[in-house]
């Protein structure tokens, strides 16, 4: 029995709430669970040097965590002078995600910065920061096109990410924290709405896994991101 009661291939109780925040272009309050991660997109007319001329766009992400959004206080980065390698791994990982799924030359010469701020860390805060990502990126073309400066949306796909681990022997989906941190192995899976590949991460805590146990993980995490892919057509009201 999982600490939360849950099946093995249950997801968490996920909350994709769309236009939470009043001022961003695009917003969303993603809640996985006692995880909760506001994901915000902002629109910038500027694009990166090495697109300027080019008449491609481009989205990217910056992601954190507040100081009390664990167990115990942590000190603010910007307090530090930098940020830790996690955090630049995961706000990368969080762009390649939404680009993944982006026409960027049909965005014409701007960008989106979308930023990604957990408020409460339960595990999977990635997860749910990508998740949460893209309804906010989406809810921000809406808003482009309202206003007359884009045709269409222009996202060829859904994203969507969960985690999956081996936990006590037993393939479970969408770890929790104490699964997390006691986790024989765990995965976290990027997919696209159509079940395409975009990212995988994979590691074992205490002994390798075989292939087929991989692929377990796989399957369970294609069904966890078909239900995702639900809500965030949900939130968007597709």
């Amino acid at each position: 029995m999982r600490p939360s009661g849950r099946a093995p291939d249950q997801l968490r109780t996920v909350v994709l709430e769309p236009g939470f925040s009043k001022y961003a272009e695009g917003s969303c309050m993603a809640r996985f669970g006692d995880t909760h991660v506001l994901c915000t997109a902002s629109v910038d007319e500027r694009v990166p040097p090495f697109l300027r001329n080019t008449g491609k766009g481009w989205v990217t992400a910056e992601y954190g965590m507040l100081p009390r959004a664990t167990h115990d206080r942590m000190d603010r980065e910007a307090a530090k002078g930098k940020q830790s390698g996690r955090t630049q791994e995961i706000q990368r990982l969080i762009g390649r995600s939404l680009r993944a799924v982006t026409d960027l030359p049909a965005m014409g010469e701007m960008q989106i910065k979308v930023d990604c701020d957990v408020i409460q860390a339960d595990g999977g805060t990635r997860t749910a920061a990508i998740t949460g990502a893209y309804v906010a990126l989406h809810l921000a073309f809406n808003t482009l096109v309202r206003r007359g400066i884009l045709k269409a949306v222009p996202l060829v796909d859904q994203v969507a990410a969960v985690s999956c681990g081996l936990w006590q022997g037993m393939p479970i989906l969408d770890l929790e924290y104490v699964e997390d941190s006691s986790a024989q192995a765990d995965a976290n899976f990027v997919l696209t709405g159509s079940g395409g590949i975009v990212e995988v991460q994979g590691t074992a805590e205490e002994r390798s896994f075989t292939r087929d146990q991989f692929l377990t993980l796989l399957g369970l995490a294609e069904a966890g991101v078909t239900e995702l892919a639900a809500l965030q057509r949900t939130a968007l009201g597709l």
